[in-house]
């Protein structure tokens, strides 16, 4: 039983004791409102009790969330701070951190001589006339379709 429910019987109890004559307003109006006292404490016990068990339940979909989560993108966080990026402290390997940012690159070979180049395919503009650092020729030249 829950404190509420104990301390409406507590209460109970004292009116009672104090043999209120229920034929009387007084005593009706205590009689009714104990009952709803009564009342109101058996729902909030029981509103607790299925409050718990929600809780419990969220939990268990918490945690298969998270394995579901694990299984299907694996542990992207390796760096354990949540950011998603190897920066914290692990100066001296530069070329895991350069494998692992090569998301979004593209590379390129210059069809006029060869020279490799990357590009970073997020801010590529299709628009612009890309030369070759190289031997300064457009990369993409129009060809008769384009034009």
């Amino acid at each position: 039983m829950s404190s509420l429910t104990d301390r409406v019987s507590y209460i109970r109890g004292l009116a009672e004791g104090m043999k209120l004559d229920t034929d009387k307003n007084e005593g009706k109006i205590i009689e009714k409102m104990l009952e709803l006292l009564s009342d109101m404490a058996e729902e909030m016990e029981s509103l607790r009790q299925d409050h718990e068990e929600l809780d419990e339940y969220v939990e268990s979909i918490d945690s298969d969330l998270s394995e579901m989560e694990d299984a299907l993108f694996g542990d992207e966080d390796e760096d354990g701070c949540g950011c998603g990026h190897c920066h914290h402290g692990e100066d001296d390997d530069d070329e895991d951190d350069d494998d692992e940012s090569d998301d979004g690159l593209v590379e390129y070979t210059c069809p006029h001589c060869g020279e490799e180049m990357t590009f970073e395919a997020d801010s590529f503009d299709f628009d612009e006339d890309y030369l070759c650092p190289n031997c300064h020729q457009p990369l993409f030249p129009e060809t008769p379709d384009e034009e």
